[in-house]
């Protein structure tokens, strides 16, 4: 009992340390013990019951996108008095004419379509000590600028490329061929000629129109020019054979005219 009391306190820090070594020598076990249980947590598979999504309802959606792509039309042309009054007009011999607006163009009339040709020709051959080169003229009628409608030579070789063909082949003697193969740049069509055989295709128009209603004529328009009848500017957009498609300036909106003498 003596020793107990003496000898108290190392017995108790003897206990703490036996403690100690323990704990330290369990705590591998422990650390192994809990990386199998994670994993285990990690790997498990739980059944629960999975219920389906239910289906989206969209018909509002739906409705206001078939609104959206629904177009509102106002006819302010023909019914509408209040912005498109009825339009009087004076005629050449002074007698008030009634027009309503959005009909003036009916009585425009088609009096003359002039075809616009593009023309390849062989001109000449000219033989120098550099070689030979081919002279050959284009004439281009329906050309946006008036500087290009002319006849317009260039002197090529044969690979040459130019702004409308490309020289590609000399049938018979080089000097004296009796064909030139051409390559058009537009169509990439191969075409043959000589000095005897132009190539030719029409490539646009020119029209005369008449507005008896003004006693006006229209002489030789190409498309880009512009007309005045009843106080409205129309461009004329396209010319075809037997049509001519003009735009009105105020809106944009396209009339076509149609020749009498089409089918």
């Amino acid at each position: 009992m003596q020793f107990l009391k003496k000898n108290y306190e190392k017995i108790v820090l003897g206990l703490v340390l036996i403690g100690l070594v323990v704990a330290v020598g369990f705590l591998p076990f422990r650390i192994q013990n809990e990386k199998q249980a994670q994993e285990e947590r990690r790997n498990k598979q739980f059944a629960y019951p999975v219920k389906p999504l239910l289906p989206m309802d969209t018909n509002r959606y739906e409705t206001t996108l078939e609104r959206a792509g629904t177009s509102l039309e106002m006819d302010l042309a023909s019914t509408n008095k209040l912005f498109n009054p009825v339009r009087w007009l004076k005629s050449p011999t002074g007698k008030p004419i009634r027009m309503p607006l959005g009909s003036e163009l009916e009585k425009l009339e088609i009096t003359k379509q002039t075809p616009l040709y593009l023309t390849i020709s062989l001109e000449s051959v000219n033989v120098s000590d550099s070689g030979i080169r081919y002279v050959i003229d284009v004439e281009q009628q329906a050309a946006p600028k008036a500087n290009q409608r002319g006849k317009r030579p260039f002197y090529v070789s044969v690979g040459d490329r130019k702004e409308m063909f490309a020289l590609r082949e000399i049938k018979g003697p080089q000097d004296n061929p009796t064909d030139v193969i051409v390559e058009l740049s537009d169509t990439g069509e191969r075409i043959s000629i000589n000095k005897d055989k132009p190539f030719r295709r029409v490539d646009g128009y020119t029209v005369d129109l008449r507005y008896s209603p003004e006693n006006k004529s229209f002489s030789s328009r190409r498309v880009g020019d512009k007309i005045l009848i009843a106080g409205e500017e129309y461009n004329i957009v396209a010319i075809s054979e037997n049509e001519v498609v003009l735009s009105a300036r105020s809106n944009g909106k396209k009339y076509t005219i149609r020749s009498n003498a089409a089918p």
